[in-house]
């Protein structure tokens, strides 16, 4: 089974990284608007948050699959968090993409939306509860895996104003419209979206480490 299931892994690793390279070639392929440039538009790509939690899940399945596949021992605590994280983020971003952004924009690759906003964080859910036990991993690992989120958001409310938008040539930009103050009346309409969030990141860090700890096998102890 072990096996078999890291196989799945990879086969979802490159369909996640087949999404993400069709992606960003549309991103590139954008001619920038006046003020704004193509390294803002690299860099844009690479803001949202949806790009970063593919990748940690891209990250997590390649290296949880080939520890599988070619060590005979439980992968060491830091892919168990490298998990956590991933499915985590993954979670999330299926949850806010389906409930608030799903039809708010047409999307440049159809498939490639879905894989990541849908079936990607779907399948590490699925992962998480029926893939062969991994290690489980302290309460505190869930401070471990909500600092990413805490960071991002605030790298982005920063970031936000300094960008003139490759888009509209607007004097700013903001990955998602819930977070742009320019849209939501002012920052303390962001600061609820950013409240509520933090606790969703929190909650389901919480469940994913809870889920781990239930499944947890301890690893045999040699004798002799």
């Amino acid at each position: 089974m072990t096996k078999t299931w890291s196989i799945l892994r990879l086969v979802m690793a490159a369909l996640i990284l087949a999404a993400v390279l069709a992606e960003f070639r549309n991103a590139i392929s954008t001619d920038p608007a006046e003020g704004s440039s193509t390294a803002t538009i690299l860099v844009n790509f690479f803001s949202y948050f949806t790009i970063e939690s593919n990748l940690f899940a891209l990250a997590a399945l390649v290296t949880g699959a080939v520890w599988a596949l070619t060590q005979k021992t439980r992968e060491p605590v830091w892919i168990a968090v490298l998990f956590a994280a991933a499915t985590t983020f993954m979670a999330i971003t299926g949850i806010v993409y389906n409930l608030l952004l799903r039809g708010l924009a047409l999307a440049t690759t159809p498939w490639a939306n879905e894989v990541l906003h849908l079936i990607g964080p779907v399948f590490l859910v699925v992962d998480l509860l029926f893939a062969p036990p991994r290690r489980g991993l302290p309460w505190r690992a869930v401070a471990a895996v909500i600092a990413f989120p805490i960071v991002w958001v605030v790298y982005t409310l920063i970031r936000g104003e300094l960008v003139v938008s490759p888009l509209t040539g607007d004097g700013w930009w903001y990955p998602y419209p819930f977070l742009n103050p320019h849209m939501q009346d002012g920052y303390l309409v962001v600061s609820f979206y950013v409240v509520g969030i933090a606790a969703a990141f929190t909650l389901v860090a919480w469940g994913v480490v809870a889920i781990g700890r239930r499944r947890d096998v301890p690893e045999p102890v040699a004798v002799g």
